[in-house]
């Protein structure tokens, strides 16, 4: 086996052009979720009818992930997501500036949909240049979606502390990603020209692995966001609530959970290239189960915020790796058009996970005790464990890929733009 060399001047550019759409996608879906309440005093939408509303934005991003499974049989994905990416910010941008409830809803239908084949291309491309590196850089893409994220998270607390419009606060955040957008696609690396043989009749149109295959994968994504949405969605009310915070002091764990998730995406990397990803998914699935046992036996709110520091390190690795082990199975079984339509399927249970979290957790704390509803998640992403070795190979089976992509990329003018 060839040791991995220096990726060339082409790779270089692809990595971090689509870093920066990873932190775009993180930026303005940040912007959208951070502003609800807003949109829903905007529009008049009443408390009956905004679950609906924000339901339907996943199942319609399911249905975007579904379409972009097929659509990139025949174009590009880097093709897609220079397409989808402006749309996804001119709907916020709607989001923020029609004027009626009809319409918003409009607007977030676009969003859903777009998002889907936005989220389903970006990791088609992260995979697929992880492995014409050949090495581990999947958790440093998702990472700059964390920094986006905690960017926009900012800018929406910034224009609600300055009682700012909703477009005024979307239009020159929008006037700027839109524009970035644009130029970063220049320089994406698409499938066809990542694939080692250069065939783009091997790169296209490539069926999906089996679902029975992908099934364990497709659970550990399902409630690798179940955690997340727990998060994100009940950790200010348990703050407060159940373990007796201020109002202020509760806004405070989920900053911290994004900022630890960005923490250890930015370092991850490294410990895959060392460890392997079935040990570092598997640390991290045991540092995530530890920090909801924190959560729920926490006996005030410093305790509690411990613990969502634990839950942002050990839950950021596991949907990275996720994406990374469904291409390298579907790459080595059929090839490199499998690994897109594969991580597109796997992406919609992205959907799946954060439909059923908050539902689930509400419904546990409501019956019996949001203490023990803590331990719902907890047990979900401790079944990452059985499926552990789903994850794949050891860090040194990444070369052969590496070198053979690197041939190609050399052959095609690496060092061009």
């Amino acid at each position: 086996m060839t040791a991995p060399r220096a990726p060339g001047a082409r790779l270089r550019h692809g990595r971090v052009s689509l870093a920066i759409g990873f932190f775009v996608q993180g930026a303005v879906f940040a912007l959208l979720v951070t502003r609800i309440p807003a949109i829903q005093v905007r529009y008049g939408i009443s408390d009956g009818l905004l679950p609906v509303f924000l339901a339907a934005v996943p199942v319609l991003a399911g249905a975007g992930s579904v379409g972009t499974e097929h659509l990139v049989k025949r174009v590009r994905p880097g093709v897609v997501l220079r397409c989808v990416q402006p749309v996804v910010c001119l709907a916020l941008l709607a989001v923020g500036s029609v004027g009626s409830m009809a319409q918003v809803a409009v607007a977030l239908g676009v969003f859903g949909l777009s998002v889907g084949a936005l989220d389903a291309s970006m990791n088609m491309l992260g995979v697929s240049l992880q492995r014409a590196y050949g090495q581990s850089i999947m958790l440093g893409f998702h990472a700059a979606y964390s920094l986006g994220g905690i960017v926009g998270a900012s800018l929406a607390w910034a224009g609600a502390h300055w009682k700012l419009s909703l477009g005024l606060l979307y239009g020159p955040v929008v006037g700027l990603l839109i524009p970035l957008a644009l130029v970063v696609g220049r320089w994406f690396v698409d499938g066809d020209e990542r694939d080692a043989t250069g065939s783009a009749e091997g790169a296209r149109g490539g069926a999906p692995v089996a679902m029975r295959l992908l099934l364990p994968l497709c659970l550990v994504m399902a409630f690798a966001y179940i955690g997340d949405s727990t998060v994100s969605n009940w950790s200010a009310k348990y703050l407060q609530d159940v373990l007796g915070s201020s109002e202020q002091l509760a806004t405070v764990p989920y900053n911290v959970y994004m900022v630890t998730t960005l923490l250890g995406r930015a370092v991850g990397d490294l410990g895959v290239r060392r460890f392997g990803p079935v040990a570092v998914v598997r640390t991290g699935t045991v540092v995530a189960a530890a920090g909801f046992a924190v959560v729920a036996a926490a006996p005030g709110a410093w305790v509690g915020m411990a613990g969502f520091t634990l839950l942002g390190l050990g839950l950021c690795v596991i949907v990275p790796q996720t994406f990374a082990a469904a291409g390298r199975r579907a790459f080595e079984e059929r090839g490199p058009g499998a690994s897109d339509t594969t991580i597109a399927r796997l992406n919609i249970f992205n959907y799946v996970g954060f439909l059923i979290g908050s539902p689930l957790v509400g419904a546990v704390g409501d019956a019996w005790s949001y203490r023990g509803a803590m331990l719902v998640p907890m047990a979900l992403v401790l079944v990452t464990l059985v499926h552990a070795r789903s994850f794949g190979s050891a860090p040194a089976r990444y070369g052969d890929d590496h070198e053979r992509a690197r041939t190609a990329d050399v052959g095609r003018g690496g060092n061009g733009l």
